[in-house]
């Protein structure tokens, strides 16, 4: 056995710490996007826009 005593409390919230950045890990692969990618979304959507808004009607 070791000779120092163990931190049962540090021991406890270490482990949590693990298990949130492992969750922390997984959200990021499968919900992030890059800057770049959000970038190039906002400018395709800012496109289909203008694209709508030159074929919308005038109502009289």
């Amino acid at each position: 056995m070791s000779d120092r005593p163990v931190n049962l409390n540090r021991v406890r919230k270490d482990k949590a710490r693990a298990v949130n950045k492992a969750r922390a890990d997984e959200n990021a692969t499968r919900f992030g996007r890059t800057k770049a990618q959000k970038t190039l979304e906002e400018t395709q959507a800012e496109q289909a826009r203008s694209i709508l808004d030159l074929h919308r009607r005038d109502k009289d």
